[in-house]
């Protein structure tokens, strides 16, 4: 199983080597820019590679420039094709695509029938499993309704035996105080005005639980590196409920960076980090000191551009591991707060 991730973490390797060449370093002229990302588009080759060295401009690099349009998040989709075998496919999702998305909003299943001609790939495409919109990392796609059924029954049975199939990777703000462990908190929806949120359930009684008001859930964690008041975390969520990463994070009192939701409610004062209740901390554009935004190279102006720093990294499947790097903006914060890459 090693050797097969290792094997399949080389292609998806070569795939990020292409993308960090089509995204232009920051610095230099605009001018300058521009003419590198068009030379490594145009050495990447394909129209994919073309599109994503006209997108790869100015604050783009790090990935907090405009959202992309259709035929840039189609060219990003192609390129970043980590695994194709039988009716299998897998690729690594950029942060902010929505999987389904609101009508008329841009989406991974909007763009599957183009994606689908784009590849050659004779039947349709259906989504078995894949990260959150704000999230980056590995969609597996398949174009087999059977094997679609069987995978999607794969991950539910090995949630049941205890197995953790999902691996993720995030930057934090904050480090924990245990370099590993659990977190445990019971989830539910609550409406706060026209938009509704998860918050967190101290002490779940036994009759919300059986008519699944609540869930209990459970996150396991390990610190891979720590620098600066911010960390990587590996992070394997052995349930499965909406926002689950983010909202254990912040019991953690570690916001995943790039966080707009649910970074307000840990407060600190005086260096000392704190829970809030979520009716406390409405949700907002993450606050980040001074100093953290100077490493970052972030301006006031884009931070609420910012991505959340929240990858899936690797699926485990029944023939063996898929594994995809994160993508570049997340690799540039890495290097710019001395993390290690996962």
């Amino acid at each position: 199983m090693a050797a097969a991730c290792e094997r399949l973490g080389g292609v998806a390797a070569l795939r990020s080597r292409r993308l960090k060449a089509l995204w232009p370093r920051p610095g230099g002229s605009p001018r300058r820019r521009l003419r590198a990302g068009a030379n490594a588009a145009m050495a990447g080759g394909g129209a994919a590679a073309r599109v994503l060295g006209r997108a790869g401009q100015g604050a783009r690099a790090r990935g907090w420039g405009r959202p992309p349009g259709p035929e840039e998040t189609l060219g990003v989709l192609e390129a970043s094709v980590v695994h194709r075998e039988g009716a299998l496919l897998s690729l690594s999702k950029p942060p902010g695509l929505p999987v389904l998305g609101r009508s008329g909003e841009l989406s991974l299943v909007a763009l599957l029938p183009a994606l689908r001609r784009r590849l050659g790939l004779p039947a349709e495409l259906h989504v078995v499993k894949a990260p959150t919109r704000e999230c980056s990392g590995l969609v597996l796609l398949s174009s087999c309704h059977r094997t679609t059924e069987q995978l999607q029954q794969f991950f539910s049975q090995a949630r049941r035996r205890g197995q953790y199939p999902t691996t993720y990777c995030a930057v934090t703000v904050g480090v924990p105080a245990e370099a590993e462990g659990e977190i445990r908190a019971g989830l539910r929806w609550q409406q706060e005005g026209d938009t509704a949120t998860v918050v967190p359930v101290p002490a779940p009684g036994r009759r919300s639980l059986a008519r699944k008001e609540v869930k209990n859930t459970l996150t396991r964690y390990r610190v891979l590196g720590a620098a600066g008041g911010c960390s990587l975390l590996q992070l394997q969520p052995k349930t499965a409920f909406p926002e689950q990463l983010p909202v254990h994070l912040t019991l953690l009192l570690c916001p995943a960076l790039g966080d707009h939701k649910h970074s307000s409610r840990v407060g600190r004062v005086l260096g000392v980090s704190f829970l809030l209740p979520p009716e406390a901390a409405p949700a907002r554009t993450q606050v980040l000191d001074e100093e953290l935004m100077a490493r970052l190279g972030l301006s006031p102006q884009q931070l609420h551009r910012l991505p959340l720093h929240l990858h899936l990294q690797r699926l485990e499947l029944p023939q063996g591991p898929l594994c995809a790097p994160p993508p570049p903006p997340f690799l540039h914060t890495l290097r710019c707060l001395g993390l290690p890459e996962p």
